[in-house]
């Protein structure tokens, strides 16, 4: 009965499709010829030339529709994913009425129909699908057009499972219970979903159900090749979440490589237009804030030197990106004879620290030639704080993920400072947010990082 209704609106979203695509067609010229959106030298052609190109436009936008599969159902997909789909589907689509009317010698149609027909259906198409999605949506979360779904799994992977799909009810898949390998977890209910029976229990369960969520812990693998071969037997949508996803740490992706999933446990979200956006954006904001604080680091580099003797920039190697050392610049803030870089975090009152130190250090002042390290490339502005080698090595012990920051670049301010997390507080907690950064990384969430540390200011009750 379920997939009936499914291919009913299918075919009922087909048929939408095609009436919206030609009142876009009519509409384009109307546009053209009558809004005066473009000379019109010679006259409005008649409208009669224009209408018999319906015919093959319906043909070619259904088939090319059709081809990129853009009736499937997408109760898990997201909007954008599918006004994506529709804008490649509707660009080639054009590009192809385009060359069939080269062939009419008998008429030449307006480019800027074609340009315009382009947009309103972009335009139309993609308003109208996140419409009818958002509807559907709406009418799961009241109870309708649900799909049953069983998890084979009652561990960790398929508890995570279960408590997303209770997240979205707009979903519409209502999951009926867990196949356990384990007799004792029978009645037990985790996630709001009961275990209602053993792997064997399967072939009872499938062919009544529409989607299986395969979740096989590492132990029960071994059962996975011959529930899979039951499975291909049945009509049932097989979902496999792979045992590994619980090593996954940080932006985990999948891709296909000559007919094989591979999966990146561990990547940075820093490649193609991200690194360019990431780095114009470094280099425009340290050119900004070197312009403003130059007078301000000269009277700090003149004070430096008239109130203690040594040189007026420290250099401390750091650990950067992928774990290469650099050499961090701060103005100088203690004496110059004192012992080696043994100590973790310099305690309040440090006896070390000059009093023009003091001051820097408090109001952060001590870090604007960081600056100079964004602008050659070692440091981002926006990015996880970074640590000296021998304290990484050893914290890395204590923190297994520590070494996961360093999959971006270092940075001057980060989530983890404006959040509170700066200073002598909670590394883990620093980690957590560290990573929360780089998991989420856009370029919006740098600019309200900036934003934030401009408004918060640059005093810190840590900062010492």
């Amino acid at each position: 009965m379920l997939k009936r209704h499914s291919q009913f609106l299918q075919s009922l979203l087909f048929l939408f499709d095609l009436a919206l695509i030609s009142a876009c067609w009519i509409a384009s010229y109307y546009v053209r010829f009558v809004g005066g959106w473009g000379p019109v030298e010679m006259g409005a052609p008649p409208l009669e030339v224009y209408i018999y190109l319906l015919v093959p436009i319906l043909f070619v936008w259904g088939v090319s529709f059709r081809a990129f599969d853009l009736y499937r159902p997408r109760r898990m997909g997201s909007h954008l994913a599918e006004v994506f789909d529709i804008a490649i589907a509707n660009s080639l689509s054009v590009l192809i009425l385009i060359g069939l009317t080269f062939f009419v010698r008998q008429f030449e149609y307006s480019r800027l129909v074609f340009l315009y027909f382009w947009v309103l259906n972009l335009v139309a198409l993609g308003f109208s699908r996140m419409v009818f999605r958002e509807g559907l949506r709406f009418f799961r979360k009241q109870g309708y057009n649900q799909r049953h779904c069983l998890i084979i799994g009652a561990d960790k992977l398929g508890q995570r499972i279960a408590h997303s799909l209770s997240l979205h009810p707009e979903f519409g898949l209502k999951v009926h219970g867990y196949l356990t390998q384990q007799p004792k977890k029978i009645g037990q209910t985790f996630e709001g979903v009961t275990v209602i029976g053993l792997y064997g229990d399967l072939e009872k369960y499938a062919p009544v159900l529409d989607i299986i969520f395969l979740c096989l812990p590492l132990e029960d693998q071994p059962v996975a090749e011959k529930m899979l071969g039951y499975l291909a037997t049945t009509t049932a949508e097989v979902k496999v979440v792979p045992s590994i996803y619980e090593f996954i740490t940080l932006r985990a992706e999948a891709e296909m490589f000559e007919g094989l999933p591979i999966i990146t446990l561990q990547g940075s979200p820093l490649y193609g237009w991200n690194t360019i956006l990431k780095r114009s954006s470094d280099v425009i904001g340290s050119v900004i804030a070197l312009s403003l604080t130059l007078p301000v680091q000269g009277i700090i580099a003149l004070l430096i030197k008239l109130t203690s003797p040594g040189p007026v920039f420290f250099k401390q190697e750091r650990m950067g990106l992928d774990g290469k050392p650099f050499m961090m610049l701060k103005f100088r803030t203690m004496q110059v004879d004192q012992p080696g870089d043994t100590v973790l975090l310099t305690p309040m009152n440090d006896p070390r620290v000059t009093p023009i130190g003091k001051f820097l250090r408090r109001m952060s002042l001590d870090e604007l030639p960081q600056f100079w390290n964004v602008l050659k490339g070692d440091m981002s502005v926006v990015g996880p704080r970074p640590e000296r080698s021998w304290v990484v090595e050893e914290v890395r012990k204590q923190i297994p993920l520590y070494m996961l920051k360093h999959k971006m670049k270092a940075g001057i301010t980060g989530w983890a400072q404006v959040s509170g997390w700066r200073g002598d507080t909670s590394l883990e907690k620093r980690i957590e947010f560290d990573l929360y950064y780089i998991e989420h990384w856009s370029i919006w969430l740098d600019l309200k990082i900036m934003w934030l540390t401009i408004w918060q200011g640059f005093v810190h009750k840590h900062a010492y």
